[in-house]
């Protein structure tokens, strides 16, 4: 097996898939909480400010994963690249209808978890026998892996439970307390502790 860097992986998915149109940005790994990664446009430049780069940024936590999804998270933060660069992009973070359609042309099935397309905090699916997952399946059959995978959380102790949420059975209600409490009613029932 072959360690491939993110910026080789990038480089193969940009001909296989965009045509070559991309510039590198700098792809750097951050632990943001909830997220597989983000794409941020002219984030970096050179110090002389000659340059200006983009930066894809992929978190590291979730490399537990095939390696397969987290390659197609570096490809979901090309194609807000591509749409930074090439399309009208909309507001940080959101996910507008053409980045969508630009996902499902490269066999990534945008889904935001209820079936929506658009909107904030939008994930995906690998479409099986499409563009990405045969550009995926190309690169991968070389003996090319994700090789590194984030530890730092598995030698940290989780911290104990301080609070947890309880919802009534009757109205639907919500509200938080000390792990374990028994007596909490609402609707004259009492409410059921969510794990």
């Amino acid at each position: 097996m072959t360690y491939i860097s993110f910026g080789d992986a990038f480089d193969w998915f940009n001909k296989q898939l965009f045509d070559a149109c991309l510039a590198l940005p700098l792809i750097s790994l951050q632990r943001w909480r909830g997220s597989y990664g983000y794409f941020a446009g002219e984030r970096f430049g050179t110090r002389e400010g000659t340059e200006v780069v983009d930066e894809i940024a992929l978190n590291p936590v979730h490399f537990d994963r095939p390696d397969a999804q987290s390659l197609s998270t570096l490809v979901h933060e090309m194609v807000h690249l591509w749409q930074h660069h090439h399309g009208k992009p909309s507001r940080s973070g959101y996910h507008n209808r053409q980045w969508a359609n630009k996902m499902k042309t490269l066999g990534l099935q945008p889904d935001n978890g209820n079936g929506r397309e658009t909107g904030q905090g939008v994930s995906h699916h690998i479409v099986p026998a499409g563009p990405f997952d045969r550009a995926c399946t190309e690169l991968l059959s070389q003996g090319v892996e994700i090789r590194y995978r984030d530890i730092w959380r598995q030698n940290t102790p989780t911290p104990p439970k301080t609070r947890s949420k309880y919802t009534c059975a009757v109205c639907g209600l919500n509200m938080w307390g000390k792990p374990g409490v028994t007596d909490l009613l609402h609707c004259l029932q009492p409410m059921t502790e969510k794990p």
